[in-house]
């Protein structure tokens, strides 16, 4: 079923189906999906199902983690939320490329805002484990957005199971400049400053995780690792979407703007994850992302030290069934 459903939709933008397919999931009632198999862990002090969850960007307002959870996810994350609503950049920002399993997107952050998603995360009863991204307005100066992580971080803090804090997303202009060592070991510090002082507010501990770019130096990423753990945080996501083209080359896709997820992605993913495994051992946890598109990908990412692995474009172009496969 769920090939044809790829093979309708391949008839209408990627845009238009993703919202669509969330809406028909809404009233797909629970008998037409198969409950995936309980691997219980237990990962920074969070109890688990599995190990398999789904990344940020698929439900950025929240509107549907209970239709999403039907699909089998142990945890389902949240975001990109920003302190203020924004539109995003223009459209179309969400490309196909089937032929390399792959999505291109350069969305810009578009969401109704963090105090919209609290609202609706205050309504929710979802059982499995939620996390919540967060990442800086567009308009805000690279100096001062450590002032929207913290804004965005006081007020989902009660809510969230843990926060991830987006600093490697390409589309949004100079973000990724907090990955060079010296605004990373501030904005680490700042983050880890403000958690404390929310966990002594609220008596209870929320993990902060940081997600990191393929696209950095292999030093580059040995130094945010071992920055990360100096700092305190409680894990890294390895990793978000990348902006080269190597694997576009002589494609219409080549010159597309935007961050490429999916298969081509699988390698650079894994040696980064690698990479910062070697950093930090077991001081930190580490949730791999980026082009697990088989059950033996994300076997090989667990093998090589993730204690999580999340689903995006694979699920896309695989299906619910991928859940399942690396579950068996």
């Amino acid at each position: 079923m769920y090939s044809l459903f790829r093979t309708i939709s391949g008839l209408f933008g990627a845009e238009f189906v993703h919202h669509g397919s969330l809406s028909l999931l809404e009233h797909a009632p629970n008998i037409c999906f198969r409950a995936p198999k309980k691997d219980p862990l237990k990962v920074m002090g969070l109890d688990f199902d599995h190990p398999v969850g789904l990344a940020a960007g698929f439900d950025k307002n929240g509107e549907h983690v209970h239709a999403l959870a039907k699909l089998g996810f142990s945890f389902i994350e949240v975001g990109t939320v920003t302190p203020y609503a924004q539109a995003g950049n223009p459209k179309p920002r969400l490309f196909r490329v089937p032929e390399q399993k792959a999505l291109i997107n350069r969305m810009g952050f578009n969401n109704e805002g963090v105090d919209a998603l609290v609202a609706r995360l205050k309504a929710l009863d979802y059982q499995g484990v939620l996390g919540v991204s967060i990442g800086p307005n567009k308009t805000t100066a690279t100096d001062k957005v450590w002032q929207d992580y913290t804004y965005c971080m006081d007020r989902v803090y009660p809510l969230a199971d843990y926060i991830a804090v987006n600093i490697s997303s390409p589309n949004t202009p100079g973000l990724r400049t907090l990955q060079k060592l010296d605004y990373f070991a501030k904005l680490t510090k700042f983050l880890h400053a403000k958690q404390k002082e929310l966990s002594d507010v609220y008596q209870k501990h929320v993990p902060v995780v940081i997600k990191i770019s393929p696209d950095e130096s292999d030093e580059g990423l040995k130094e945010m690792a071992g920055q990360a753990v100096k700092a305190g945080l409680d894990g890294m996501i390895v990793t978000n979407t990348t902006v080269a083209r190597k694997s576009l080359r002589n494609t219409r896709f080549e010159r597309e703007l935007g961050g490429l997820s999916g298969k081509p992605l699988a390698t650079r993913a894994g040696a980064c994850l690698d990479l910062v495994k070697s950093e930090v051992g077991d001081d930190m946890t580490l949730i791999a992302s980026g082009g697990i598109y088989s059950a033996l990908e994300a076997q090989q990412r667990l093998e090589a030290g993730a204690s999580l692995v999340q689903l995006y474009t694979g699920l896309v172009y695989r299906g619910p069934r991928l859940i399942r496969e690396i579950l068996d």
